[in-house]
């Protein structure tokens, strides 16, 4: 089998029982195979890093900087490369697959400029009340970590977790999933070519042996985890086993609220891009639309308009607007929410069906005027497929809003400055648009309340998560 792992600066093949077989969705045919990790394998992985630990966490962080660039400059020069396998890999539209690698360029080179700060950080002076004594702050590497990414965004998760890890003096255990485990093998790749030190950097393929391995190996000092909430909680019970701390980033079932005063035109474009993107597989979709009842009519035939005039199809024989679904597991699910909707009597004004000729395309999809029972309303789906209510006021939107289980993303559409302002400080959410398209900046924080997580990425808290606080202090006798 073919060298797909990353262990302790050497590739090498995989010795456990599961067989990845990785799948082109818009085709639903495999295109490549490798061997998953073993459970020895992973021992081997933390050992690496535990075992470089040491000479990383003393390298000075402007050192850690000038790698970071280095992964930035390559994964910018492996661009097409690595657009092509998105598009190839994940269905993505060659625009949403340049996107992803604009990211994680950007997420590297940000972490870069926040290290290049570190050296100054460290040992200030903490003023102190009591005459005689001194302290100092000391911002120390948390240790060794493993990091879980999911299949919908590869390269952007992991840059988002390795980035912020590396810079601060942590050694990694990288696992991605076995539904996108090609790309990932970009940053072996890269740390061969920019010389980072072995162990630094270890990738573990696999499925969910690989993964039981990574959350209960007792070697790692911190876990960090995206994916399904079922599988989260397995690793928050992993990780209180072991006293540890965890970064949890999980699912959502994301309002966007939609009030009488805006561009109906524009809010369809905003609402469409929200549901859309990745064809919904994305843990920030807004799939519960709150519009205001006096508009609610005339945005549902806009919206089922511009459903069905996108185009959907293979990404890689034309442009289109969005592509499959990613895996059969996901087209299987999605098709199982549309015949729970057809039990419930749900109204469908647009789609409501998968696509069969060939790959696992889903048609995007409209509920309108669905009931707060249904499972739609409240089920994570993970596909293109939008439930619409109506409200009345602005204190009704924000009741329906709040009534989740998750609090990760919202949006507010309204001409209202004032109100939109209003009711982002008042969703129970982690990140709020108002009148945009789900743009994501790495310098803003990622993460939700609730149900949707626990702790942030990006920004300097996407640093933080990584940093263990140390405090020296002397008394001067």
């Amino acid at each position: 089998m073919t060298a797909a792992h990353y262990i302790n600066g050497q590739w090498v093949a995989g010795e456990g029982a599961d067989l990845i077989t990785v799948f082109d969705p818009s085709l639903g045919q495999p295109f490549a195979e490798l061997k998953a990790t073993s459970a020895a394998q992973v021992d081997q992985a933390v050992a690496a890093a535990r075992q470089a630990l040491p000479a990383w966490k003393n390298v000075s962080a402007s050192q850690r900087a000038a790698y970071l660039r280095g992964f930035a400059e390559q994964i910018d020069q492996r661009r097409e490369e690595l657009i092509t396998l998105q598009m190839q890999n994940n269905g993505k539209p060659r625009h949403e697959a340049v996107v992803d690698i604009d990211d994680a360029v950007a997420t590297f080179n940000y972490y870069a400029g926040l290290a290049e700060q570190l050296d100054a950080r460290q040992n200030r002076d903490v003023p102190l009340p009591v005459a005689g004594f001194t302290s100092r702050t000391r911002l120390e590497p948390v240790g060794v970590v493993g990091l879980i990414v999911p299949w919908n965004f590869p390269l952007v998760t992991s840059a988002w977790k390795l980035a912020p890890a590396l810079a601060a003096g942590c050694t990694v255990v990288l696992k991605p999933s076995e539904v996108t485990p090609l790309i990932e093998q970009t940053y072996g790749q890269i740390a061969d070519a920019v010389g980072l030190p072995a162990g630094v950097l270890n990738i573990v393929g696999g499925k969910a042996e690989t993964g039981a391995a990574l959350s209960n190996h007792p070697g790692l000092d911190k876990l960090s985890f995206t994916g399904s909430n079922g599988v989260g909680s397995q690793v928050m019970r992993s990780s209180a086993t072991h006293c540890r701390p965890v970064t949890l980033e999980l699912g959502g079932k994301s309002a966007i609220v939609v009030f009488d005063d805006c561009d109906l035109d524009q809010a369809v474009e905003w609402i469409v891009a929200g549901i859309c993107w990745n064809a919904g597989q994305m843990c920030s979709a807004t799939s519960r639309l709150l519009v205001q009842d006096s508009i609610a009519d005339a945005l549902s035939e806009r919206l089922k308009t511009a459903l069905e005039t996108l185009r959907v199809g293979n990404p890689l024989t034309g442009e289109v607007d969005m592509g499959p679904l990613t895996s059969l597991a996901q087209w299987n699910k999605v098709n199982e929410y549309f015949a729970i909707a057809r039990a419930e009597g749900l109204r469908c004004a647009s789609g409501g069906d998968v696509l069969r000729d060939s790959g696992w395309f889903v048609c995007p999809t409209l509920y309108t005027d669905v009931p707060l029972t249904s499972r739609l309303w409240s089920e994570e789906i993970f596909g293109p497929v939008l439930c619409s209510h109506r409200f009345s006021s602005e204190e009704q939107a924000l009741t329906l809003a709040n009534d989740s289980r998750f609090g990760l993303v919202a949006t507010v559409i309204s001409a209202d400055l004032q109100r939109a302002e209003r009711v982002a400080n008042a969703l129970e959410v982690g990140h709020v648009w108002i009148n945009s398209i789900q743009a994501v900046f790495v310098e803003t924080s990622w993460g939700g309340t609730k149900g949707s997580g626990i702790g942030r990425e990006l920004g300097p808290w996407g640093l933080s998560a990584y940093q263990s606080v140390k405090h020296v202090t002397h008394c001067l006798g």
